[in-house]
């Protein structure tokens, strides 16, 4: 069997919904959703709440993680995801979980690096 790079997205985002970044109650559940409904299977989590607004999470999976950084002060939140190719292409999962938590935030994207590895 070959190994097939999976697809690795960093992004770092700004969003006037900075009510959604003080705490990771709601991220929590988009998080939830996502793994269940794009059939991932999570492994661990750590959501951390900071006493004067922002959150930073990381879910791993049996496929890798995902993660997500916050800043409410700066209306800023970085996020990445990565998910192996192991015994199936997973890059269109990748994408879609992007560009769903992108528009839960109503973020407007700063920068993307899309890595293959």
């Amino acid at each position: 069997m070959e190994y097939n790079p999976g697809l690795h997205i960093l992004a770092e985002f700004k969003t006037e919904r900075a009510d959604l970044l003080y705490s990771s109650v709601a991220s929590r559940e988009l998080f939830e959703k996502l793994i269940t409904r794009f059939e991932l299977s999570s492994v661990g989590e750590v959501y951390h709440d900071f006493d004067q607004g922002g959150f930073t999470s990381v879910i791993c999976l049996t496929e890798s993680h995902l993660s997500i950084h916050t800043w409410p002060e700066f209306q800023l939140a970085t996020f990445d995801i990565f998910l192996s190719n192991f015994r199936k292409d997973n890059t269109e999962k990748v994408r879609a979980i992007y560009t769903e938590v992108l528009a839960f935030f109503e973020g407007s994207e700063l920068q993307k690096t899309e890595l293959r590895r």
